[in-house]
């Protein structure tokens, strides 16, 4: 057993990060265009990003190209909706004509609502401790489903909330930049998880094809140190630990999956709020790049963690095993098929004097976290599809352009595209459907 005919192979952009054009046909400014200025390094900023608003034709022959059968994009909300209740048409226009041109090439379409770019209009009233926001993301949710609902049929509500709340709002690493005491945190949260039940209920009464619906939260699982089950069990213990700190996995999962208010949260979370929060999902989506024993958190220290290990250009220690235990952990609590929709290596690349962009780094990451993954679909895992992140190098949000993702390199200065080596390598993996990993 591996991976079957209807896997879908893919790749992954975020709206802020690829499309530039930030005040073009109407679009409406968000936390990351008006918040950032001082928090980039080398004061950088999302203006152009990739041009992708203007280039996506181009991007999506290269996405056919490498036989890409799936591609997972993000809807930016003030492009849609720059002011309250007010929709653009011309920014939904894009993504009409965006899903056209993804369908027309073979690729199955995968929309997220929500990747990270608040609207200003809603952060200025208080945003996500604001319940305002619930009916206003819900107005935006049914205008993106009635637009796009007949071509696409995955839907993802909110990526990464352990990101765009515990960085955005606790420790202040991301827009809007604020460090907030924990009682406001918990707020946030729980406004954040009825978004998202309002948001898939929408999608579940309104779409035009059938649904397929999730949340993207990342997953950092703990790694065993050895195959006792007193490790696996201890690895299992701590990836699934209840913390009152909104990055745990549990602390997301357990309430919007299951429908369980954990520990942490019984003071936050009434069950009622749980009969809007647990809806019914068709699987479980998560981002992974690295192990939680290598993260550099002080609650317990890996003596496999030597000088040396290594690391990506974001200084993640690159740990393939991952892949494997958290596709594990994650299936076995949760009972959810699993789509991987963030996986992928940041490096130094840059075109050389051949003018091409070798990346051997990359390539053995891919193909070593990939084996991880066949591997744990053979012990019974259902996964069905894997996204690399990302596409192609991007605004990597407070690291400006340095941290080089993509699977293509983009020259910013004059937007050219260049295929690197691992983007023919996963070409020849997608091929062959994973049969030689």
């Amino acid at each position: 057993m591996g991976f079957d005919k209807e896997f879908l192979w893919g790749a992954a952009s975020a709206a802020h990060q690829v499309e530039g054009a930030y005040d073009e046909d109407g679009k409406g400014l968000g936390i990351w265009d008006s918040l950032a200025e001082g928090h980039v390094k080398h004061g950088e900023n999302g203006n152009i990003a990739c041009d992708h608003y203007h280039r996506y034709k181009e991007d999506v022959s290269i996405m056919k190209e490498l036989g890409l059968k799936s591609y997972r994009f993000s809807v930016s909300w003030p492009r849609v909706m720059p002011e309250p209740g007010v929709i653009n048409e011309k920014g939904l226009l894009f993504y009409i004509n965006l899903v056209d041109e993804l369908v027309n090439a073979g690729i199955t379409p995968m929309c997220t609502l929500f990747h990270w770019n608040l609207p200003m209009w809603a952060h200025e009233w208080g945003g996500w401790e604001n319940e305002k926001t619930i009916g206003y993301f819900e107005e935006y949710t049914k205008v993106v489903v009635d637009a796009l609902s007949d071509k696409v049929s995955y839907w993802i509500t909110l990526n990464e909330p352990q990101c765009f709340v515990g960085c955005g709002y606790w420790n202040g690493a991301h827009a809007p930049f604020q460090t907030l005491p924990i009682e406001r945190i918990k707020t946030i949260t729980r406004v954040v998880m009825l978004t998202h039940g309002k948001a898939a209920k929408i999608i579940r009464e309104n779409a035009k094809t059938a649904p397929k619906i999730g949340f993207a939260p990342t997953c950092d699982a703990w790694v065993p140190t050895d195959m006792s089950e007193e490790a696996i069990t201890k690895a299992q213990n701590l990836s699934l630990r209840d913390e009152a700190n909104p990055f745990t996995m549990i602390y997301w999962a357990d309430p919007i999956v299951l429908g369980q208010i954990p520990e942490s949260l019984k003071d936050t979370l009434s069950e009622e709020d749980i009969q809007i929060i647990h809806q019914p999902l068709d699987f479980y989506a998560y981002n992974v790049y690295s192990s939680s024993n290598y993260g550099g958190e002080p609650l317990v220290q890996n003596p496999e963690v030597t000088p040396g290990l290594a690391r990506t250009t974001m200084d993640w220690v690159i740990q393939p095993a991952v892949m494997y235990w958290a596709s594990k952990f994650l299936y076995e609590r949760y009972q959810l098929p699993i789509l991987i929709t963030e996986n992928g290596m940041a490096n130094n690349d840059f075109v050389m004097l051949d003018g091409k962009v070798h990346d051997p780094q990359r390539t053995d990451y891919l193909v070593r976290y990939l084996m991880e993954l066949k591997r744990v679909m053979e012990d019974g895992v259902p996964v069905i599809g894997y996204q690399y992140w990302s596409i192609m190098d991007n605004f990597e949000w407070a690291e400006g352009y340095d941290k080089r993702f993509g699977l293509v390199y983009v020259d910013y200065n004059t937007q050219k595209r260049t295929l690197k080596d691992t983007a023919y390598v996963y070409a020849d993996i997608i091929r062959a459907n994973g049969e030689h990993l």
